[in-house]
């Protein structure tokens, strides 16, 4: 039985601004020293994960188009104010009222930012943000919520993905010649498992910066809305097993043959172990069936999907071998012939697929012969953690004076040891970056560039650009 709505609580606006933070940040404005005029904070990846030492940073603009405009209304601050006092605190009435009066409700905040696609090293700030209004020195820190959510999980998806490509090139490189199709070899499968659509949407299009292998539309969406891109990744027909398995299993072969006589052209993917895997690659694919994947203009992509994948891949690759034969690289490497591929989805993640590979060379086997579709690995697995990424205030200018602001706890050893001052980063001839008081960096020498300004976007990234900073799309 369906409850009236009568017995629920008045609806709050969950788009509310006010109420996008964390509950602690309401009760900050009056803990900070008296004449407190600015507020100067950053945000960086604190350290390294593995041998990932360096960050991709992407996504700083998908919140930055939100923030845009007037973002602060009259509705907003009378909704919020007594919302929050409900929830036992109280909300900075004077500072936001004056942000309505004086601003027309737009953020007078200043963030500087690296370009997004640029890989710096761990422990490079990315963000930085000072208030422009002495009367606001407040927003900074209520701001960190969401510039630290909206920074650290696209860049270290895009990091994950980044390098993970790069060990695919290397070893493509080296056992086929050259990295040609690098862009197809790590699809995205991890719309349905991502925590929303908003994550899927970010994380996706964090992943494209690298690649160009999707099938989380919510990516393409954003990358075209947010960064310009008319048409970032591609897809192509693919099975599922409920499409397989509706045929039974007296009716798999019939199903296969269908695939084939629907699709006579262009690549396609069928997962084959609904049954038995190596009837499907072996009776099936290559030898019902042979005969009509060769005459095939395009490419059948066959997914094992269960088992072992360190074992399951190259086995399937080699059974696949025995039936429609191979050639070798230019390097010695056996490949199979351009209409049969192999795509491993399940048990993918960033120490397996490298486990996987480093398998196939040992056995001879081309890495042109294999691509993978990462889910959770890519877009879930993962957390603020990663790389320990922190949003942290650096410097107050309080009575017109800036001083040094900073933490250094004892427990942790120096492990979160926070900046002291105004800081910048230089990029030095060499390609190196330095992290470097602000005031010491010549004038168009910081890497830290605006991009936002008294609500106003100053400087948008384009995702040709951004690709071409990352390397590995050109």
């Amino acid at each position: 039985m369906m409850m009236q709505t009568s017995n629920f609580a008045k609806a709050v606006d969950a788009g509310n601004f006010l109420l996008d933070t964390d509950s602690y940040k309401y009760s900050h404005p009056q803990q900070f020293p008296d004449g407190t005029e600015q507020v100067f904070a950053y945000i960086e990846p604190r350290r390294a994960n593995g041998e990932m030492d360096e960050v991709l940073f992407f996504g700083l603009q998908a919140e930055l188009v939100k923030l845009e405009g007037t973002v602060v209304t009259q509705a907003m601050l009378d909704e919020a104010a007594p919302f929050i006092e409900a929830h036992g605190l109280s909300l900075y009435t004077k500072m936001f009222q004056y942000i309505i009066d004086a601003h027309d409700g737009r953020l007078p905040v200043q963030i500087d930012a690296l370009a997004e696609g640029t890989l710096a090293p761990a422990a490079i700030p990315q963000v930085r943000i000072v208030n422009t209004d002495p009367k606001c020195w407040a927003l900074p820190g209520f701001l960190e919520t969401r510039l630290l959510r909206a920074v650290w999980y696209p860049s270290t998806v895009a990091t994950i993905s980044n390098a993970v490509i790069r060990q695919i090139r290397e070893r493509l490189i080296r056992t086929d010649g050259s990295d040609d199709g690098l862009a197809f070899k790590l699809h995205d499968f991890g719309a349905r498992g991502a925590t929303s659509a908003q994550s899927a949407a970010l994380g996706a299009a964090a992943h494209l910066v690298n690649s160009m292998g999707t099938d989380t539309v919510a990516g393409l969406v954003l990358a075209r809305n947010v960064y310009g891109a008319e048409m970032a990744g591609f897809s192509i027909p693919a099975t599922e097993h409920s499409t397989v398995t509706s045929f039974g299993v007296d009716g798999e072969l019939a199903f296969m043959r269908r695939f084939l006589a629907d699709n006579p052209t262009g690549i396609i993917a069928c997962v084959s172990d609904s049954y038995d895997l190596m009837r499907a690659v072996r009776d099936y694919w290559g030898t019902e069936l042979s005969d009509s994947v060769l005459a095939r203009d395009g490419v059948l992509v066959v997914r094992p999907d269960s088992g072992d994948p360190l074992r399951i891949v190259p086995d399937v690759i080699e059974a696949l071998m025995e039936r429609f034969g191979h050639s070798l690289t230019e390097n010695g490497f056996r490949i199979l012939p351009d209409q049969v591929r192999v795509i491993q989805g399940d048990g993918v993640n960033p120490t397996s697929i490298v486990r996987i590979m480093d398998e196939m060379i040992e056995r001879g086997l081309a890495i042109g012969n294999i691509a993978f579709g990462m889910g959770g690995g890519l877009l879930q697995k993962l957390d603020r953690d990663t790389f320990s990424y922190s949003m942290k205030t650096s410097a107050i200018r309080a009575n017109g004076v800036w001083r040094d602001v900073f933490k250094d706890p004892v427990t942790a050893g120096g492990a979160k040891t926070s900046r002291k001052g105004r800081i910048g980063v230089m990029q030095t001839d060499g390609g190196r970056f330095a992290v470097r008081p602000q005031d010491n960096i010549p004038t168009g020498q910081d890497a830290l560039k605006p991009v936002f300004r008294d609500g106003r976007i100053v400087t948008r990234h384009s995702f040709d650009a951004i690709r071409k900073r990352a390397g590995l799309i050109v």
